[in-house]
């Protein structure tokens, strides 16, 4: 029974140990404003954030993806408002790109906050240990 009881102790350790190494946080950054970037972009988080739900993802969009956080043009809107409601998810939008392109907030899908600059929102989070990934085509 002791032998049991020790096995399964180790069992527990060592699991819990490997959920805390494989938790990670990474940044997306995205730049394109074409729509399979958008897509791609949502079914990488999407699929990490259910493999590593341990873990914090952030997508940060700004120069030619305004168009993925858009109510109106947005091809993504569905799947990333309800990403958005997790709590280890955040999608944020540029400011300056908001304002280059005369975006209101109100334009913006319900969950996406803005930050007052994407790159360098993208180089705090490295800063921080945050990973870092590129989407792209």
């Amino acid at each position: 029974m002791k032998t049991f009881i020790n096995l399964l102790m180790t069992l527990v350790i060592t699991t819990m140990s490997f959920a805390q190494e494989n938790a990670v946080k990474i940044v997306f950054d995205v730049t394109s404003s074409n729509t399979k970037v958008h897509q791609s972009t949502i079914r990488h988080v999407k699929m990490m954030s259910e493999s590593y739900p341990d873990s914090n993802f952030e997508v940060v969009m700004y120069s030619g993806a305004i168009a993925m956080v858009l109510k109106e043009k947005s091809v993504v809107a569905e799947d990333l408002e309800m990403l958005a409601q997790k709590g280890n998810i955040d999608f944020v939008i540029c400011e300056g790109t908001m304002k280059r392109h005369k975006i209101e907030n109100s334009q913006i899908i319900d969950g996406v906050r803005s930050v007052p600059d994407g790159i360098l929102e993208i180089i705090e989070k490295q800063q921080e240990g945050w990973g870092y990934i590129k989407e792209g085509q």
